[in-house]
């Protein structure tokens, strides 16, 4: 469903031999909204907790909105459950010295790793350009050099940073956004975890330039699980994702079936995993849009699974 032509990638497709082991996964999550939201995210939680994920993370709204929800949701994971949290930390509409104030709060309540986030500007009247706050990290940053430096410089976080195989929106050039990113790395980022995608040879290119460019942190595909393609292709337009002609053609005619779309979503999910480990990928950030059932199956595909039931 989605060909690579192999001769554009540095990396050849790995044999099956010598493919790598089951891969580390990771999983995000979004603050509830409503009690029936909250139910859904304690099911899934309960659901994709015993896969052992390297981390959650804990999404924070717009120009830092749902702050106090991210941070209600991280205190219960922490006590609730053995997991790895992170939380979203975002520029937009936080003053350094708030920033510095919440890494502070996050590291003596034992949170360990943070994803640094640029976040989205303050809605502004119709007409008039969106601003960050007076004294908040400058929006032209993107995720920030100066974000990770001042998280950096609070504690010894283990920091992840967005990139995006398809360049960000507001970048000036890909070799610009590449070179934010590396920036990023440079001032000690950990990780980079990209904006989901479902034009594997776009990540698999981006992931050669990394390399080309000196960025020796593993570039984690970020994965979206399709449950409704409608709500898919209004993701892509917001963040800049193209949707192939193929996938377009494959949901035509299904914005009513909602059962048919949900197991091509699930096809679609499988062979873009299966690929992407052809090529040597070990390791999956799964948006899960706080749901568990398609990513759930994906890591049961992947060989990512309970202990109890590996054994």
């Amino acid at each position: 469903m989605s060909p690579i032509a192999d001769d554009e990638i540095l990396t050849p497709p790995l044999s099956e031999q010598s493919r790598p082991a089951s891969p580390a996964v990771s999983f995000e999550f979004f603050p509830p909204t409503d009690p029936a939201m909250e139910v859904t995210l304690r099911q899934s939680v309960q659901r994709l907790g015993p896969l052992r994920p390297r981390f959650v993370s804990v999404t924070c709204g717009a120009d830092g909105s749902t702050r106090g929800r991210t941070a209600e949701v991280v205190s219960r994971l922490l006590t609730e459950t053995g997991l790895t949290v992170a939380p979203h930390v975002t520029s937009i509409g936080t003053s350094r010295e708030e920033l510095c104030a919440l890494a502070r709060s996050y590291w003596s309540s034992g949170i360990r790793h943070l994803v640094a986030l640029r976040g989205d500007c303050p809605s502004a009247p119709a007409g008039a350009p969106a601003q960050a706050p007076a004294g908040a990290f400058p929006a032209a940053s993107l995720a920030g050099v100066e974000v990770v430096e001042t998280l950096r410089g609070v504690a010894d976080f283990d920091i992840s940073v967005a990139a995006y195989p398809e360049v960000h929106p507001q970048a000036r050039s890909a070799r610009d956004d590449l070179d934010q990113l590396k920036r990023k790395v440079d001032a000690g980022a950990t990780r980079a975890i990209t904006q989901f995608f479902f034009d594997n040879g776009a990540y698999l290119r981006f992931r050669d330039a990394c390399a080309q460019a000196g960025i020796g942190v593993p570039i984690v595909p970020g994965i979206l699980p399709i449950n409704r393609f409608l709500q898919v292709r209004r993701f892509a337009r917001r963040c800049g994702t193209s949707l192939p002609g193929w996938l377009d053609a494959l949901f035509a005619g299904l914005d009513e079936d909602a059962e048919t779309s949900r197991l091509l979503g699930a096809a679609v999910l499988l062979e873009q995993l299966e690929n992407l480990r052809r090529h040597g990928v070990g390791e999956f950030h799964f948006y899960t849009l706080n749901r568990a059932d398609l990513t759930y199956a994906a890591c049961h595909a992947l060989g990512v699974r309970e202990a109890a039931a590996a054994a």
